[in-house]
């Protein structure tokens, strides 16, 4: 009998080799098999197809394989669990139990015979297709063969010859039998439990590779229209109008046209495809930090709801297609209105794009029509993707948060959804953002085009190498917990039939934006290109030797390892020399030869477009770069005084730059860089506690230039300080005038040629959290002065400012 399945597994090898191809995701740790710890896999179903692509999947891991026996105690055991057998072709005939149970009941019996024994069992889930099951309507041929729970011989084959091609394995986090054996016994009950887990793990897996049961766009059109909420809303317009509720209705259809997606899994199938052709052509590589949290939170049954940061257009193709990479299904894309030209609308919709107006103008009908939208893919159990800044940074630096998506989340809550809804922040790097150009143009004041076919056409002749790519998937933030520990009564709100809008929406609503943005940031990637225009923009005719450039990427890059921003942070693990010739291979720099050596430096058009990169990653280093100007701007000053500075400074800069550390995370972090300091021979500390830095010339130049980061940023704060406290009382309006026309004039004496140096918004913010923490105070005619507290923080951010910029804004 085992002779004739071993030839039969033979003979079916060939054949799958050219019909099977598997992607592998693996949550487990490498594990090496030994004698104690032998290694077991559990699988869905006992087929041949599935055990051989299981066997290939395996070598291609360096795991044992799954068709062999491992010999326990003088027993042997096939080393593959299958939980259920195939379906008979004819449905008078009985499916036959597997040995699972059995097999099952046996290793966990050695465990107590042998103490010493600590079997690891590996779940392998095989996935077939990515078809998602559909609400009955027309069901396809795809659907129907990859829907049945356990499909028969025949069925099986026309898996093999349909979705073969688009087959995933995934390998769980192997799980011990000793663990099992002393918490939960060896007996039958024992058995029975843990093999009902791994059903429930596998559904679990499959639905978050697959997605939810498919609903057709009529079906939702006709779930939409029986909403409570939108049936009252077209009798209220109806009214308000003085026109017929069919008219209304119809107003109404063609808003839900407008909005919904039409998601198919061919489309998307195809288009993965073609991604892949195309990121193997515009990138050297694309790396993807902290994936396995999207997995966990799916296989747990949350609602994921996307949340990255938005740079460029390719961002809504690069994040989509890492999220399919990584075993999960393709989420519901919210885009921008803008996007909806032909034929790029049509494609969008079929990959699941539903698009929003960038104004709801007042509009009671659209925007009850969009929530409830949402709320029904909430309902349903789709992932969803929305850009909380709704629109592209056009300087780099994240944008003020727009909440209207993410209190539309909340109020889906407030409809009664029973599973977790987790918000996942995502930071999205380039080293060449395709679109820098026009931003730029737009920034000195060119009229925005709009999207269309002819741009994509130009776009895409002008394709090249883009360097390389970074996802890096942020701290997930469940919405209901956050809910629970801001307001504890929330729950009282949840009407399913009609949820209202309570008062504490809007003050949590913003709480939690500025939080995402926060988690944004602190998943930041620091790559070549970002630091090297760090670097450079530091300089003063921003330009360095090559081995001087090369001194200074070591020592911010030895910085973020030995003390980095956060947890979350990638840091790039080549050496500043790799990384320096990485990027003058992508033509960001201008490389000068002389007889002393290489220089490299930024042509004016390169200065502008560097800028936006060293904006993505400017935030990570206000801690270090602060504590350095600190320590450069006293011969030795007291460690309590010096973090109480960095506390002071890092927090007026929080909701500026997004930064997402308290005081207690700013004294351990600065702690950590006066450390690293000391240890690099940068600066010492006395024994009465004061820190000074070393008189080595080629040292110094290290710390002003990290000091130097934040110098517009200080500069900023001088203008607003000394404004206030010179000519207060004033309105909020004049002194953001003021001080953006002081910028201004700054921007020109200093050639600094920054857009958000001079931003009306960003100047805004500043003063908004300057007041926020008590240093400008509203008098009894709405005017702004200074406290009592602003002269010490005035004179802190004065001593940091060099006195040239101190006298041009004096004068």
């Amino acid at each position: 009998m085992l002779a004739l399945r071993s030839f039969f597994y033979f003979l079916l090898k060939l054949p799958l080799k050219f019909l099977v191809r598997c992607k592998i995701i693996t949550d487990s740790q490498a594990i090496t098999e030994k004698p104690d710890q032998p290694i077991f896999y559990i699988v869905l179903h006992k087929s041949a197809s599935d055990l051989l692509t299981l066997q290939r999947a395996c070598k291609k891991q360096n795991l044992p394989d799954p068709l062999g026996q491992v010999t326990l105690n003088g027993t042997s055991f096939d080393r593959t669990l299958c939980l259920a057998n195939p379906t008979p072709l004819f449905s008078c005939r009985k499916i036959k139990k597997t040995t699972a149970s059995t097999q099952g009941l046996a290793l966990l019996k050695q465990h107590t015979l042998d103490e010493n024994l600590d079997a690891k069992l590996i779940p392998a889930n095989l996935i077939w297709g990515k078809a998602p099951t559909k609400e009955r309507r027309n069901l396809n041929i795809g659907t129907l063969i990859a829907d049945q729970e356990s499909p028969s011989w025949l069925r099986k084959f026309f898996i093999v010859l349909f979705l073969g091609r688009d087959t995933l394995v995934r390998f769980s986090e192997s799980i011990s039998l000793r663990d099992i054996t002393d918490n939960h016994g060896s007996d039958e009950d024992a058995t029975r439990k843990f093999l009902r887990v791994a059903r429930f793990h596998f559904h679990r897996q499959t639905i978050a590779a697959k997605g939810p049961r498919l609903m057709h766009r009529k079906q939702m059109f006709t779930a939409l229209l029986a909403n409570p909420s939108i049936k009252r809303i077209i009798s209220d317009e109806a009214k308000s109008k003085k026109v017929s509720e069919a008219q209304i209705k119809k107003e109404a259809l063609a808003m839900m046209n407008e909005i919904a997606g039409d998601y198919n899994v061919s489309w998307v199938r195809f288009g993965e495809v073609i991604l892949h052709w195309l990121w193997a052509r515009l990138y050297s590589a694309i790396n993807v930090s902290n994936a396995k949290v999207l997995r966990k939170l799916a296989q747990d049954g949350h609602e994921i709801i996307y949340v990255p940061c938005h740079r460029s257009h390719m961002d809504y193709l690069l994040l989509s297609y890492v999220i399919i990479q990584e075993g999960l299904v393709m989420p519901r894309i919210a885009a921008g209105i803008n996007l909806n030209f032909w034929p790029a609308g049509t494609v969008f919709r079929k990959a699941g794009a539903f698009f929003i107006r960038r104004s709801f103008g007042g509009n009671r009908l659209y925007s009850t029509i969009f929530r409830e939208y949402l709320g029904l893919l909430f309902e349903r159990g789709y992932s969803v993707k929305y850009y909380t800044e709704g629109g592209r940074s056009r300087t780099g630096r994240l944008l003020t948060p727009k909440t209207g998506m993410l209190a539309m989340s909340i109020q889906s809550l407030l409809r009664g959804i029973d599973r977790p809804l987790t918000l996942v922040p995502v930071y999205l790097g380039y080293e060449h953002v395709m679109e820098v150009g026009t931003y730029h143009k737009e920034l000195s004041g060119s009229e925005k085009k709009g999207e269309s076919i002819f741009g994509v056409l130009k776009a895409i002749k002008n394709l090249r190498n883009y360097g390389n790519g970074y996802v890096n998937f942020g701290e997930p933030m469940n919405i209901n917990e956050f809910l629970n520990e801001k307001v504890p009564n929330w729950k009282d709100a949840i009407d399913p039939i009609d949820p209202q809008k309570p008062t504490w929406l809007t003050p949590t609503v913003n709480e939690l934006a500025e939080n995402v943005m926060e988690n944004i940031n602190k998943s930041a990637a620091l790559n070549g290109v970002a630091l090297i225009a760090l670097i450079l923009q530091t300089s003063k005719n921003k330009a360095l030797s090559k081995v001087e450039l090369e001194t200074q990427l070591d020592f911010f890059l030895n910085v973020q390892r030995q003390a980095p921003f956060s947890k979350q942070l990638t840091v790039p693990k080549e050496s500043a020399a790799e990384l320096i010739e990485h990027v003058i291979s992508l033509n960001k720099v201008t490389i000068t030869e002389d007889s002393f050596g290489s220089i490299i430096s930024l042509s004016e058009k390169a200065n502008l477009e560097m800028r936006y990169y060293r904006n993505n990653i400017l935030h990570s280093y206000v801690v270090p770069a602060l504590t350095c100007r600190l320590l450069d701007k006293h011969s030795k000053i007291n460690q309590d005084d010096l973090i109480a500075k960095v506390q002071v400074l890092a927090s007026l800069l929080k909701e500026d730059l997004y930064l997402y550390q308290d005081k207690k995370q700013i004294e351990q972090q600065t702690l950590q860089i006066l450390n690293v300091f000391e240890e690099m021979d940068i600066a010492k500390q006395s024994k009465a506690g004061f820190w000074s830095l070393t008189d080595d010339i080629q040292q110094l130049s290290q710390v002003h230039a990290m000091a130097d980061c934040v110098d517009e940023s200080l500069q900023r704060l001088a203008i607003i300080t000394s404004l206030i406290s010179r000519l207060g009382p004033l309105s909020k309006r004049d002194l953001e005038t003021k001080v953006v026309a002081i910028a201004q004039r700054l921007s020109v004496l200093n050639s600094i040629n920054a857009p958000e140096f001079i931003d009306k918004r960003a100047q805004s913010t500043l003063i908004s959290t300057i007041r926020e923490q008590g240093y400008i105070e509203v008098n009894e005619d709405g005017l702004l002065v200074t406290s009592d507290s602003m002269a010490e923080m005035k004179a802190t951010v004065v001593n940091l400012v060099d006195i040239e910029v101190l006298q041009s804004i004096a004068r």
